[in-house]
């Protein structure tokens, strides 16, 4: 049975995004469905090599705890929460909501895990040109260490359709999370290009949760907001036709407007006519953006063509180490001393052969990401922090650089203090494309 109308709220933008504004949308927002946005590109490679540790893990770290928060009072309220927070392993997020389900005395909660989008053996298998960069997938070689396709609303559909009150989804396109419920409710065609270009613009402004709502926004003095300690996440009113009106809880702190709602509209779109989605290639070239007053924006003019004949691959591969150092100095010369610090070090990691590459000399706070100050413009600097990192193929060569700011405790120039170290992994993303027709999504559903 369709419906003439639905209020769908944003739990997250982001895999560590706070928990308490999405429970307040469930408890004061007379929400019909909460969707959690926590899946990056990076962020699902990490996932998979979390998987290869351990087979149970590979979903989001924060779903045990955003599902204790919000299950309670979404259950009594009927609001059906849908998620990409499987991540690597959706089927055992599902089961992991049921576990959370049942401690908690939900019994009887369906939820759902779509799958589908691990594509890694037929990328491993294949040769595909790579469409962010020269080369193909097998020039990747054994570095691969997942692949996943941008699925659309169509395995989210489904699980909506068989009953499902919680949907956990692997990789989708952010806007499918909010598209799905859509297409389920209002019973739009899968070839409404129209409908589903309008949702996706829907979809697109939830996604990123508190930045519609005036985080990421504010810019003191110019672009003020109030209360970001308790930023309230946004609501669409949502008509049949696909017409939104944006929201937030009343009270809650952040301020949506036509302003923010415009922001978010550019996020992250090359091409305002052609955004490609697994559902329908988006066309927001026509959207308007109405500002009603206190915290309301009504939002229409999306529109879209027919869907492309090919999905896009996410491919996550290991590339090498990154290692750092960092140090502080402070009271007259400190930016002298902190210079001199840095290309000691990096002296030293050329006299003893370390095999790095990339090496950035950096003062925070100075020309980290400024490389034009000219200092004869400003007074001498009275505290620094000097940072060093670099590249390497292995992660004890990685550790020589940060080993190299260390031993300037007592090798360096006067005064330095604070150091720390780190090596990190780099898991880098590829992207490239496929048939739609070699991946198909597939739905179970758990009773807890």
């Amino acid at each position: 049975m369709t419906r003439d109308r639905l209020r769908i709220g944003s739990g997250a933008g982001f895999s560590g995004d706070r928990i308490e504004p999405a429970l307040e949308l469930v408890e004061k927002g007379d929400l019909d469905y909460l969707a959690f946005e926590c899946l990056a590109e990076r962020t699902i490679a990490l996932a998979q090599l979390a998987r290869l540790r351990d087979p149970d893990a590979g979903f989001d770290p924060l779903l045990t705890a955003r599902m204790q928060a919000v299950l309670p009072a979404a259950r009594a309220k009927g609001v059906r929460i849908v998620t990409n927070m499987g991540a690597a392993n959706p089927l055992g997020a599902a089961k992991e909501v049921n576990r959370v389900a049942r401690e908690l005395g939900l019994n009887g909660l369906h939820t759902a895990a779509v799958m589908g989008d691990d594509v890694l053996d037929l990328i491993r298998d294949g040769d595909f040109p790579l469409t962010d960069r020269d080369g193909s997938s097998r020039d990747l070689g054994d570095a691969i260490i997942s692949a996943n396709a941008y699925l659309g609303a169509d395995g989210i559909v489904e699980a909506l359709d068989n009953g499902a009150d919680v949907v956990v989804t692997g990789r989708v396109g952010d806007p499918a999370l909010f598209l799905g419920p859509l297409v389920h409710s209002f019973g739009w065609a899968r070839d409404d290009w129209s409908r589903l270009g309008q949702g996706t613009l829907v979809g697109h402004l939830l996604e990123c949760a508190g930045q519609v709502t005036g985080g990421y926004f504010a810019d003191p003095g110019f672009k003020d907001v109030p209360d970001l300690a308790q930023l309230g996440f946004p609501f669409a009113d949502v008509t049949s036709d696909g017409i939104a009106t944006l929201g937030k809880v009343t009270g809650s702190g952040g301020r949506l407007t036509g302003a923010t709602c415009k922001e978010q509209l550019l996020y992250e779109i090359l091409d305002p006519a052609a955004y490609y989605q697994a559902d329908v290639i988006a066309d927001f070239t026509g959207a308007m953006v109405e500002d009603l007053g206190e915290d309301r924006v009504r939002i229409s003019g999306g529109t879209g063509k027919q869907r492309s004949d090919t999905l896009k691959v996410s491919i996550g591969y290991r590339d090498g180490f990154i290692g750092e150092g960092q140090i502080s100095y402070a009271g007259p010369g400190a930016e002298a001393r902190a210079r001199l610090a840095l290309e000691i070090a990096r002296e030293r990691l050329s006299l003893t052969g370390a095999q790095v590459s990339d090496l950035r000399l950096d003062l925070i706070g100075v020309d980290a990401s400024n490389r034009t100050d000219d200092k004869r413009n400003r007074p001498e600097l009275r505290e620094v922090r000097a940072r060093l990192s670099g590249r390497a193929a292995s992660q004890s060569q990685a550790e020589r650089i940060g080993a190299e700011i260390e031993a300037l405790y007592t090798n360096g120039p006067s005064g330095g203090g604070g150091v720390t170290r780190s090596v990190r992994e780099v898991i880098a993303v590829a992207s490239t494309l496929i048939d739609r027709d070699t991946v198909r999504p597939h739905v179970q559903i758990l009773e807890a």
